[in-house]
């Protein structure tokens, strides 16, 4: 398995709360981690900071043989959540902070992913691309209940109301998708800065292009930006295809 990650602050954002990372073990278990931070000035990045060094240094001391996947990662977001809240009550100007949080734990070609708030996780393959994880927010329980439509949620002024992330919350349950890597398929992990830019052929089309990885990675972000870029961009590109890096 190959990966890229890319983070951008935007056009016109001034600092990037989004922290993105990709962690290998000695096992061969990977862990990818996207985190979007939020709250007042510098929280947001100091939010994401906690969950990403967090995260790396549960999996480093994680035991697949004694702990499940499912478990550890349950375990890991309420852990996360119980750090960013107790430093939000200690800290001056960090009062109100969380962040989205995504975790996908690969062991050769499967994984589980766990996902709290709109950074998404979605799944490109030849034929197609889907978007395997579903956003914690407002236009997502008014399309639930029928009040407005999917195409009317795109352009919904509160589209960008979260309804869950960590550190906001005494208590946090992240859902959980189990996933298969395909041949000649790619994960990728992504801010809302990215996802609410592109479109999802205008992804597929990108990423079966002939470009390396690292271009494929970098054009994402580059055509965000081109598309406004008002927001902080990053993505984690995970690739089982042979090409290079």
């Amino acid at each position: 398995m190959e990966f890229v990650v890319k983070t951008d602050v935007g056009m016109k954002r001034t600092v990037n709360e989004d922290r993105v990372d990709v962690f290998v073990r000695s096992d061969g278990r990977i862990l990818a981690v996207v985190a979007d931070g939020m709250g007042g000035h510098k929280a947001g990045d100091v939010a994401s900071e906690i969950a990403i060094s967090e995260f790396k240094r549960y999996f480093a001391a994680y035991n697949p043989s004694v702990v499940k996947a499912k478990d550890w990662l349950t375990y890991t977001f309420q852990s996360i959540n119980q750090a960013i809240l107790k430093h939000s009550t200690i800290n001056i100007g960090c009062e109100g902070m969380g962040t989205t949080l995504i975790a996908g734990l690969f062991d050769k070609n499967k994984g589980i992913i766990a996902h709290v708030g709109d950074s998404r996780v979605y799944k490109v393959f030849p034929n197609g691309i889907k978007q395997i994880t579903r956003d914690h927010s407002y236009v997502n329980i008014l399309i639930d209940s029928g009040e407005i439509s999917e195409e009317q949620a795109k352009t919904h002024p509160q589209k960008n109301v979260l309804m869950k992330a960590v550190g906001t919350e005494r208590t946090i349950h992240p859902d959980f998708y189990e996933v298969e890597f395909q041949p000649n398929s790619y994960f990728l992990f992504c801010t809302d800065g990215l996802s609410n830019k592109l479109s999802e052929p205008f992804i597929h089309t990108i990423l079966y292009s002939d470009m390396s990885l690292q271009e494929k990675g970098l054009t994402l972000v580059e055509e965000a930006n081109l598309s406004g870029g008002e927001d902080n961009i990053s993505l984690i590109l995970l690739s089982n295809k042979e090409e290079e890096v």
